[in-house]
């Protein structure tokens, strides 16, 4: 398997100032398995070679199901368990920065200890959506042979789970977190210094004696754009300018998904700037397509025509050719 993605598949109900819906299919696990598929399969004749590791209720739409899979999801590692899948329901306002959660209902997520597939379990990337961290370190632990390990992570974690989030950051080679986050985990607004300490090991439970955590660290910063840390230095990208801004939700797991495919099958990919710069292109051109409808919709149904269209005005803005 080229990428393994594990984490939510569920249901929102969202309100935005501009629309609102509700039974729409989201999940951590969803958006970037999207996005990924996406990406890969503009690469390798429609073969994505992308697997979801997650669970669904007995309420899971066959065409939803179906939805994933024709996107080229590989869901052999997504378990039916008897209950309701997951569900969310948020509302933004505003400037659409932020969610307010109204209510989530874990349903068959609760207790559910994600099985990686045997074959599964020496991935080219693994990556750990926001799940509990000790989830994370389990799946980590079931794939010590994976190339490339990345993981998200939640505010939530970060304040009732910092020991076990500290261990989970130490086996990832990439933190993909919002700025919050990060400046949370170090204890530190200033961001720059946040995201070091993170590297260092500084600002995780047990210290840099503990050793250090991610080697990489990208900051995912909403309209503020992105800045990620990597072994050859910083890298600075402002969004997408998009005034049709409708629904931000999983903007930052698609962002992730489309990041990480754009780096598998690179080698070296982590110690090159030139994949990584591109890589970061891809993930916030992506993303702001997420943010143009309700729920996954965009993602789900981009064209590739439009997608490459905006993609090169991108690089124009950002001055890169």
């Amino acid at each position: 398997m080229d990428i393994v993605i594990v984490g939510s598949i569920g249901y929102d109900d969202i309100s935005t100032p501009e629309a609102e819906g509700s039974d729409l299919l989201g999940g951590a696990a969803t958006y970037a398995g999207l996005s990924a598929a996406f990406h890969r399969s503009d690469d390798i004749s429609n073969n994505p070679n992308i697997g979801i590791v997650s669970a669904v209720g007995y309420d899971f739409s066959p065409s939803d199901q179906l939805k994933l899979e024709s996107a080229g999801l590989n869901l052999a590692g997504v378990e039916m368990r008897n209950g309701e899948t997951f569900r969310w329901s948020g509302r933004y306002q505003g400037s659409m920065e932020d969610a307010e959660t109204i209510s989530t209902d874990i349903n068959v997520l609760e207790n559910f200890n994600p099985e990686v597939p045997t074959s599964w379990t020496s991935p080219e990337i693994l990556f750990c959506a926001n799940t509990h961290p000790a989830t994370q370190v389990s799946v980590l632990d079931q794939c010590p042979s994976a190339i490339i390990t990345a993981l998200d992570s939640f505010m939530l974690w970060i304040n009732s789970e910092k020991i076990k989030l500290s261990e989970a950051l130490r086996k990832v080679d990439i933190a993909i977190l919002n700025e919050e986050e990060v400046c949370a985990i170090a204890g530190d607004e200033v961001l720059p210094r946040a995201i070091s300490s993170i590297q260092s090991g500084a600002a995780l439970f047990g210290g840099e004696n503990a050793g250090p955590g991610p080697r990489c660290v990208i900051v995912k910063r909403g309209s503020g754009g992105v800045i990620g840390k990597f072994p050859f230095g910083l890298i600075s990208l402002p969004s997408y300018p998009i005034s049709n801004v409708v629904d931000p939700t999983g903007c930052g797991d698609s962002f992730a998904g489309a990041f990480l495919a754009n780096i598998s099958g690179r080698d070296g990919a982590l110690n090159d700037i030139e994949i990584i710069r591109n890589a970061l292109v891809h993930a916030t051109v992506t993303a702001s397509f997420t943010l143009g409808s309700l729920g996954c919709s965009s993602i789900s149904k981009l064209e590739r025509g439009q997608y490459h269209a905006r993609v090169d005005r991108y690089r124009r803005i950002v001055g890169l050719t």
